[in-house]
């Protein structure tokens, strides 16, 4: 079983900053006065990144880097068809033949039949530096027809200010060596300032860069113990260690042969 003993966990604590305006949509709302189209808020009225959020743009950007490299099912399925899903079903099938029947991706972020080994954090808005201002942004819907400007079609929509930054956790559980590889290789966009979250993206909205505070690990037995009587915080993680993390991912992606659907390595 996947989650039945304690074998490490990695924690990285850090800060998304907005490089351009994000837009993270709350649907239309009631309100007589105010935007046609608001972002979320908390319940104090601050705006958040749900995890779900960036957890979806970052496995979305991960399937396409796995099927880059190798195109085959058995690197990144297609989760939002069932038909391409790489274990359609789990009927009858033990632990062990669903570990080996999933596709790399699955293996981290879950599937139906597979709990996902990471966890991410609502990213809450560093109050310190919050000045609880909003944008407002015109837009108008475009007649596909006549190609210009459908007849009463203005709106506008509320977005978070550019420099605006998030606080971010991700924790990942009881991940072998080459799943924190595939992991830390979907996160360098995001490091490098070349990824972007949420709606309007087209329109040069979402465009993020996430800075490291911290990176730590824990691993089981001894060193757990230390961990929980609080004679160690963790073992921070080193830019070799995921150097490490990353040559066996690739290790991982060779094993995908043509038989399996893939292309043959070069």
């Amino acid at each position: 079983m996947m989650f039945d003993r304690f074998s490490n966990r990695v924690t990285l604590n850090g800060t998304l900053t907005a490089q351009t305006a994000i837009r993270i949509g709350a649907g239309r709302t009631a309100e007589i006065t105010g935007t046609d189209l608001p972002v979320v808020r908390d319940t104090f009225g601050r705006p958040y990144i749900p995890g779900s959020s960036f957890k979806g743009a970052l496995r979305s950007l991960i399937e396409s880097l796995a099927r880059s490299v190798k195109d085959s099912p058995k690197a990144a399925c297609n989760p939002t068809n069932e038909k391409t899903w790489c274990l359609p079903s789990a009927e009858g099938k033990t632990d062990q033949e669903i570990e080996q029947g999933i596709c790399l991706v699955c293996h981290v972020f879950g599937s139906p039949w597979w709990a996902s080994k990471v966890s991410i954090r609502d990213l809450c808005v560093e109050e310190s530096l919050w000045a609880g201002q909003f944008e407002n942004r015109n837009g108008v819907a475009i007649d596909r027809e006549t190609e210009t400007a459908a007849d009463q079609k203005l709106y506008n929509f509320e977005v978070v200010p550019a420099g605006t930054q998030f606080n971010c956790e991700i924790v990942v559980e009881n991940a072998e060596d080459w799943e924190l590889g595939l992991l830390m290789l979907g996160l360098r966009p995001f490091e490098r300032g070349e990824a972007a979250l949420g709606g309007a993206r087209s329109r040069g909205l979402g465009l993020v860069e996430l800075k490291w505070d911290s990176r730590k690990q824990i691993k089981g037995g001894e060193a757990l113990l230390d961990y929980l009587v609080g004679d160690t915080a963790g073992e921070p993680i080193s830019d070799e260690m995921v150097k490490g993390w990353v040559k066996e991912f690739r290790k991982e992606l060779n094993k995908i042969t043509i038989s399996d659907g893939g292309q043959a390595d070069a």
